[in-house]
């Protein structure tokens, strides 16, 4: 009897471990009655709530949280704002003033005593609220407070569209208390919610021609028949409501400050509602002076509640009976524009909740509505019985924003996760059954496949993180590959482990025992355990590592030869396989005419660590062999620096054709080779901008030049009649440069800058020079950059016998040719033109002007001591600019050099001390192609143009540069050029 009795105890106290751990749970409940009031003239909102706190915790508390989110909009300084920068965002940062939002009029009271507050010390959304007296464990308490919501134009998930009101996270609402503290947290664009389950009854007072969609259930019954009857535009448009004519129904707190009428401005439509023609299809209705109504919504075991409101708003309506037997009613708004592709709103709604029932658990409301609004960003955003989706005019797109969206009532809604915190918990989960959905449904490959080689990409780069990061800490592209995607690969790999049956089963327990409450991560797991009976460490650990998950390792390479194998590629683009790709290549500049090749490379994302570029082309100028290449290796340390790369890279070209006198073609060309490394340096946040590196090239050049002898011919028979003939023959000789660059760049969205100490030296000299640029943003689109630049030349050997063979190394204030490009670095149409359009092109190097003195023996400006410079570049404003006429935008800038150099400083020097130029830019294909047009310049430019081009025409003075490094090329073929 002694085993039986063992067993028993043991599974005694087994129960009474499961039972102690689920009645230790508690959560705060947080019942909301909220009356507020839409003034769409200045886009305000006048509320009163009375917020009824339980406090269910083993704790006393003596104050609250409560969360302002309207307020995230209010300032340039709030953590939305910093954000939005972070994220490459400056729209919110230099909005208008009118365009922001806040919230104000606060005056929190219990029994009509007004209370004490805290600011947060960093958000400026969030407040505390000092209890007068403590409340204790099972009490309740009830607050107060009045507030004035100034909407935002919609930056985000909420505020204003013209009429169009988009209301969520708009009133104040206690921060969540759990076993864990309080969960005081700002509003975020990347970053989702955690609030407190409850009962809300609220009451939503506005003009009576605005159709609202709202959390909840409508109580008027009046109202409900109003918005069955907008099923098409023309009753969405001009449908009196059965309570015009009524007096409109006024809450209880005065919530509207402002009740005056105001005429329909000139150029504004009719409004809707009236008899007088409609607005039309995308026209905001002009500001309402109709009545005003009152609507009622209620809901329980919700953790917010949003609304919206549009005079346009078409409403389709379809009852679901789920498979209990219970019968919902589903809603789905929208404009006329959406009607062809938004008709089927209501098939997909009833198909999501039918899907997401039988698989999770059935979904407890008795209402769900779809409404198309716009929003800061393209897709959808969740809210309790309710979601709100951008204009989508695609079907296919339509069914998987909604069907996602609608799930997420599940997930999150229903099952209230941490978003903030653990967003794999919500976006995650539910992203696997938007895959499930597409595959078992809609008999449909994944269409977020194409994530796969984005996430491959990002491991194969090192730039992953893991499952288990909060919402703020991902980077933009890994909050939806890491958070959404790879969370939902690795709910596969659960299912897999514990078979699919077991796998519904385990998910419908998890959805039973936490429903209306706050799981975590570690709930999710031991009902995981509990069900299929096993242990699931390994797999659970996972998600707090980096890298690939356990799938069948990928080994297999692809070639593909292009064009051909497009269609295949497809097929590719879907995997993380890596390939090598096979393609023709043409190039092209004044000697070696067309180049014709191809290029063999293994450069397509996700690579490995050993990568190559074979560029070999023929030349049909020169009748030779022309073309580039790169090999390299990377590693990752993980120390202080993040990356290494060891790599040698090599090119050759022609840069002069040459005939002489017996009409001998000579091709005279450069051969280099560049072996060199780059260490790139750790940046400990993932979100920074900032990169850091240090480069080591060393330059191996062979260049040809031509060799001159005089043959004279004399005349058989005539001693006199001589003739001389020029025989040219090419030679060649080497050189080197050693080059260390040190650079810091930061490409933050605002204000944006780099810096670089470059220094090379060989033979016979040390060149260090140090260039910033640092750009500056306008408010409304483009800016102003300054480029600033310091160079110091030393000489290493006998200066007197040096300065010939290292002119080209020499500082430069006028506009650098292809002659000064000492390291062949810069693509050239013509690099030794003197003639004609071709000679015009220059690169922005040391003083950075757009002038230049090519034609003299020594360069105005030139230095082989040192050299200072200033380069200011602005966008002109459209207002002025006469190129805004265009059909195509052209930008058109500025610019201002100033420079000086040591020889301007001497006693005996011819020319002033500061030289500069100035003039207009043109800037095309993302600032590739560069026009300059210098109309104002420094006396010894303008006597330049006067002696060595006196019949030049204006369009001589203008030069060009083509800047391939703005262009998006692949990296290696940056590393070769550059």
């Amino acid at each position: 009897m002694k085993k039986p009795l063992t067993l028993l105890i043991c599974i005694l106290c087994l129960l009474s471990s499961v039972n102690s751990q689920q009645s230790s749970y508690w959560q705060q409940q947080v019942n909301f009655k909220i009356d507020v009031a839409l003034n769409d003239k200045d886009h305000t909102l006048d509320g009163f709530e009375k917020i009824q706190y339980t406090n269910h915790s083993p704790d006393t508390l003596t104050y609250i949280w409560f969360h302002l989110w309207p307020n995230a909009y209010k300032n340039d300084r709030t953590a939305f704002s910093e954000q939005l920068l972070q994220i490459g965002r400056t729209d919110f940062y230099f909005s208008d003033r009118e365009d922001r939002g806040y919230i104000n009029r606060l005056d929190f009271r219990i029994n009509e005593i007004s209370l004490k507050t805290e600011d947060h010390p960093n958000y400026i959304d969030a407040v505390k609220i000092i209890l007068q007296q403590p409340l204790l464990p099972g009490n309740t308490v009830e607050i107060t407070t009045p507030f004035h919501v100034k909407l935002p134009k919609n930056f985000s998930r909420g505020g204003h569209t013209g009429q169009s009101y988009q209301i969520t996270q708009w009133y104040p609402k206690p921060a969540v208390y759990d076993k864990s503290g309080w969960h005081i947290m700002p509003y975020l664009d990347q970053g989702e919610f955690y609030n407190e389950f409850g009962n809300y009854e609220v009451k939503i007072t506005l003009p009576q021609n605005y159709a609202v969609a709202a959390t909840g259930e409508l109580q008027n019954e009046d109202e409900k028949i109003w918005l069955l009857n907008r099923s098409s535009y023309k009753e969405a448009a001009s449908f009196k409501p059965q309570t015009a004519g009524k007096k409109p129904v006024t809450i209880k707190k005065p919530v509207n400050s402002n009740n005056k009428k105001t005429a329909t401005p000139p150029d504004r439509v009719t409004r809707a509602g009236s008899n007088k023609q409609p607005v039309t299809n995308n026209q905001q209705p002009a500001t309402s002076i109709q009545p005003l109504k009152t609507l009622i919504y209620t809901q329980n075991n919700v953790s917010d509640f949003a609304w919206f409101a549009d005079k346009r708003f078409i409403v389709a309506h379809d009852t679901i009976q789920l498979a209990s037997g219970r019968i919902m009613e589903a809603y789905a708004f929208y404009h006329n524009s959406a009607a062809e592709t938004w008709s089927k709103a209501i098939t997909f709604i009833k198909k999501s909740i039918r899907s997401r029932s039988n698989w999770v658990g059935e979904y407890p409301y008795n209402t769900i509505s779809v409404v198309m609004a716009k929003m800061g960003f393209e897709g959808g955003m969740e809210y309790p019985t309710i979601t709100s989706i951008s204009p989508i005019m695609e079907e296919s797109s339509l069914e998987r924003v909604i069907e996602h969206e609608v799930g997420h009532n599940w997930f999150q809604g229903i099952l209230g996760s941490n978003e903030r915190i653990h967003p794999w918990m919500d976006e995650g989960i539910n992203s696997y059954y938007d895959g499930r959905y597409e595959r078992e449904l809609n008999k449909k490959e994944d269409p977020e496949i194409m994530k796969e080689r984005v996430l491959a990409i990002e491991e194969a780069e090192h730039l992953d993180q893991p499952i288990e990061t909060t919402a703020e800490s991902f980077t933009s592209i890994n909050d939806d590959i890491i958070a959404y995607y790879k969370t939902d690969k690795w709910m596969q790999l659960l299912e897999n482990e514990i078979g699919t049956t077991v796998f519904d089963k385990a998910m419908q327990e998890y959805y039973k025992r936490f429903q209306f409450k706050h799981p975590q991560p570690e709930d999710f797991k031991q009902v995981m355990e509990e069900v299929s009976g096993k242990n699931l460490d390994n797999l659970f650990a996972l998600q707090k590592k980096k890298g690939p998950l356990p799938q069948k390792a990928v080994t297999k390479t692809e070639v593909y030869v292009l064009p051909g194998a497009v269609k295949k590629m497809e097929t590719f683009l879907k995997t993380g396989n890596k390939a090598v790709f096979i393609s023709p290549v043409v190039g092209v500049n004044s000697y070696d005419k067309a180049m014709i090749g191809v290029a063999i490379t293994n450069y397509i994302p996700p690579t490995g660590n050993f990568r190559y570029l074979l560029a070999p082309m023929y030349s049909t100028g020169a009748k030779t062999l022309s073309g580039l290449g790169r090999l390299s290796y990377r590693w990752f340390p993980h120390s202080t620096f993040d990356k290494a790369e060891i790599f040698v890279a090599a090119s050759k070209f022609t840069t002069r054709n040459f005939t002489d006198d017996y009409r001998k073609q000579l091709h005279i060309g450069f051969t280099k080779i560049v072996p060199g490394f780059r260490l790139t340096i750790k940046e400990k946040d993932a979100h920074s901008t900032m990169r850091k590196y240090i480069q080591w090239k060393t330059f191996l050049i062979n260049e040809g030049s031509l060799r001159f002898k005089s043959d004279t011919v004399i005349t058989p028979g005539n001693p006199a009649d001589t003739s001389v003939y020029n025989n040219a023959s090419k030679i060649t000789s080497s050189r080197y440069v050693n080059q260390l660059k040190i650079v810091i760049e930061n490409s933050r969205a605002l204000y944006p800058y780099n810096a670089e100490l470059q220094i090379d030296q060989g033979k016979g000299f040390v060149r260090t020079a140090f260039t910033g640029n640092y750009f500056f943003n306008y408010s409304k689109s483009g800016g102003a950059n300054v480029r600033f630049f310091a160079g110091k030349f030393f000489y290493t050997g006998n200066k007197v016998e040096n300065p010939f063979e290292t002119y080209q190394y020499h500082f430069n204030m006028s506009g650098a040719r292809g002659e000064d490009d000492y390291t062949y670095s810069n693509y050239f149409i013509g690099r030794t033109e003197q003639r004609f359009w071709k000679s015009q092109q220059m690169i922005i190097r040391d003083g950075g002007f757009k002038v230049g003195t090519d034609l003299l023996a020594d360069r105005a400006g030139r230095s082989d001591d040192w050299l200072m410079a200033a380069n200011f570049t602005t966008s002109v404003p459209n207002s002025i600019n006469p190129l805004s006429i265009l059909p195509v935008k052209i930008p058109l800038k500025a610019f201002l050099d100033i420079g000086t150099n040591a020889a301007a400083w001497k006693k005996d020097a011819g020319t002033t001390k500061f030289l500069f130029d100035a003039g207009l830019q043109l800037s095309l294909f993302k600032n590739t192609l560069n026009i300059y047009v210098p109309l104002l310049y420094s006396k010894v430019y303008s006597d330049y143009f006067k002696s060595y081009k006196p019949d030049t025409k204006f369009f001589r003075n203008i030069s060009f540069s083509i800047d391939l490094q703005n262009m998006r090329l692949p990296n290696p073929v940056h590393n070769i050029i550059f």
